[in-house]
């Protein structure tokens, strides 16, 4: 099924040319792999790189960043493009996220912290084989860990055009009060990174997409799934980040 973004296309061409640091990362790590548990330690206003370094773990800003949700994208994040299958690694991470007794996100302290915003699995009211593969992500591969996925509703837009919804889903289930609760994790900037600034919520980019194989390639740990426009975005942000000398924006009253 043709899967064309158009209206998100357009609007990361103008946002690129009027608030180009909202295409900037809050966090940059090269995949869900390498995803903090303790995330609200290594999101502050100056971090832009894997955190590997005490100094890093340890820098602080006016107070802690404390991150009660997790929006999750689901391809070239979790698993490759238009698949629903999780490399045992990638399905790993998500159980250690979910049972960790130390985990912000484990299911039994906080049941409602995780959920999957796609632009294929449940993005269209009208498909029935994006609301199929979101029943098996839910009813199937995640059933253990109960983490749901996003429904786009009739007349709304997909991302990155459903931040206040998501965190209006959030708000309903008692999770977070305010935006800056919410982190935003997936492989592209004109979708995640975008939404999450759009919502006002931190930004984490996994830079290069899903690295383990599937099926034949199960063997496989040096992967690219990235498309044409995912590694443009990569030029795009080197550019911005290192020739422009922009910071990525950060969520209201996290300013510098």
């Amino acid at each position: 099924m043709p899967n064309s973004n158009l209206q998100a296309f357009n609007l990361t061409v103008s946002t690129l040319l009027k608030n180009p640091s909202h295409l900037l990362p809050n966090l940059t790590i090269s995949t869900f792999l390498d995803l903090p548990e303790q995330l609200g330690l290594h999101l502050t206003p100056t971090s832009t790189s894997t955190p590997t370094s005490k100094a890093t773990s340890e820098s602080s800003s006016k107070e802690k960043v404390t991150i009660r949700a997790l929006v999750l994208d689901k391809d070239n994040t979790l698993c490759p493009p238009n698949t629903i299958t999780f490399p045992p690694a990638y399905l790993h991470k998500l159980e250690s996220l979910r049972t960790s007794p130390t985990s912000p996100f484990n299911q039994t302290t906080n049941p409602h912290g995780i959920l999957i915003v796609s632009n294929t699995a449940g993005s269209r009211p009208e498909s029935a084989a994006y609301e199929n593969e979101a029943r098996r992500l839910e009813q199937e591969t995640l059933k253990h860990l109960k983490i749901p996925v996003f429904r786009v509703q009739p007349g709304k837009g997909r991302k990155p055009f459903c931040g206040p919804e998501v965190l209006a889903w959030f708000r309903e289930k008692g999770v977070v009060d305010s935006a800056d609760q919410v982190a935003v994790v997936g492989d592209r900037l004109g979708t995640d990174v975008l939404m999450a600034a759009q919502m006002g919520a931190w930004s984490v980019w996994c830079k290069n997409g899903v690295t383990h194989g599937v099926g034949k390639d199960a063997e496989k740990v040096n992967m690219d799934y990235r498309g044409f426009l995912a590694k443009v975005e990569i030029v795009m942000e080197r550019y911005l980040r290192e020739s422009r000398g922009l910071k990525p924006r950060v969520p209201r009253g996290w300013e510098a």
